[in-house]
């Protein structure tokens, strides 16, 4: 027989799993709602797993925060903005780095859910049935930023919409043979969405598109940067996934003494702030990291409090057309 989960309780009783999350770990509920919630588990015989009821015990006020990178300036950005609102608050946020690798991930789901804390916010790069699993388990809100999965309360870039507008900039500027930098499809929004929008927009001019698939460091885009370099004459764009990405790019070509965007053009993804100091300047689209992570705070606030919250919400996106990046016509 099919063990009852709290998400059976939550759709059998037409609440939120948060709501019943909040229920089961003693936090306050409506009279109605409570009676509605008694007689689903009385009629199901639901029994909460043995970790969950580890954790039955008064929350903290603060917010767990797992991030992939300490050194990514997308994170530290979208660190500020949660901390900034949490504090406003009245919480405070725990943060665990993963250094990239979803073992890690797992672990500290668990972890932070045995240090009492409220709700997870979970810097993500990949969602996998592990993940799903733990977040079961756990019982506390957790809220995705930058990847969605159905079942995970999602805030999302729009990663196709922003690399197909600026891939359409760039064909109405009359590049056609260009090539695209990017990261492995593990990670679905970086390496899947924004090279999908890209070559939709390339593939719609009917653009020669090379892929060439890198890390996010910026020390292994460089000899891809020296390797594209030969082929300056050829190709008139080269599309990076992001910021980063094009920085390697610009070194290597310059170790090569090629000029941006006199020989070949560059372009970038994430609108960090160093972009527009530099010479060139790096076109690219700006993601406003600091306003997601207050936005998120917000988001998991609101899962405390029982309110409604959307299972996917998207952010907004602006591009930033700058030096790097040559008007062929």
């Amino acid at each position: 027989m099919k063990q009852v989960t709290i998400k059976d309780i939550a759709e059998l009783a037409g609440v939120a799993k948060s709501t019943v999350s909040r229920y089961l770990n003693g936090g306050s509920v409506g009279k109605a709602t409570r009676e509605k919630l008694d007689r689903v588990i009385r009629d199901t015989n639901y029994e909460p797993n043995q970790f969950a009821q580890s954790l039955k015990s008064k929350q903290t006020k603060m917010i767990g925060v797992i991030v992939p990178r300490l050194d990514s300036y997308a994170a530290s950005r979208t660190m500020m903005g949660i901390d900034e609102q949490l504090t406003e608050r009245g919480y405070q946020m725990l943060v665990v780095n993963t250094a990239q690798q979803t073992e890690r991930e797992i672990e500290q789901l668990y972890n932070l859910a045995k240090q009492k804390v409220a709700g997870i916010i979970w810097l993500g790069t990949t969602v996998t049935e592990r993940h799903l699993e733990a977040i079961e388990t756990i019982q506390i809100p957790v809220l995705l930023i930058g990847q969605q999965h159905d079942n995970v309360h999602s805030l999302v870039y729009p990663d196709h919409e922003a690399a197909y507008a600026l891939g359409t900039r760039f064909t109405e500027w009359g590049h056609r043979n260009v090539v695209y930098v990017g990261v492995y499809e593990s990670d679905i929004a970086v390496g899947q969405a924004r090279r999908d929008g890209f070559l939709k927009a390339f593939q719609e001019s009917e653009s020669n598109v090379n892929i060439i698939q890198t890390t996010f460091k910026i020390e292994d885009a460089i000899p891809i940067g020296e390797q594209l370099a030969d082929e300056v004459g050829t190709i008139s764009l080269i599309v990076c996934a992001t910021d980063n990405i094009a920085l390697g790019v610009l070194k290597g070509l310059a170790n090569q003494g090629v000029s941006v965007p006199r020989d070949v053009s560059v372009s970038g993804f994430g609108g960090y702030d160093f972009t527009e100091v530099l010479h060139p300047s790096i076109t690219t689209v700006h993601l406003p990291y600091r306003r997601t992570g207050a936005k998120a705070a917000d988001m998991m606030l609101q899962l405390l409090h029982g309110e409604h919250v959307p299972m996917k919400t998207f952010t907004i996106f602006e591009l930033k057309v700058r030096e790097s990046v040559d008007k062929l016509n």
